[in-house]
């Protein structure tokens, strides 16, 4: 019998630089968070610090601090 097929997410990628200097490139953020027609900057930023924080939690150390946000090209 043949599988049904799953609901596909769509990404759009993101660089951060940290207060420290440090850079993370090619973050993923839903594609429907990006689309918030209210607040896209806090939405993706607040999707970002979540993903910071389940990192944190994981390895121990505290989350660090986003100096910027910019769009992957």
């Amino acid at each position: 019998m043949a599988k049904k097929p799953t609901a596909r997410t769509e990404f759009v990628f993101f660089n951060v630089t940290y207060e420290d200097g440090s850079q993370k490139s090619n973050r993923k953020v839903p594609a429907d968070v990006v689309e918030d027609p209210y607040d896209k900057d806090g939405a993706i930023r607040k999707a970002i610090e979540a993903q910071d924080l389940v990192i944190s939690e994981k390895s121990g150390l505290p989350p660090l601090g986003i100096k910027s946000i910019t769009r992957a090209k």
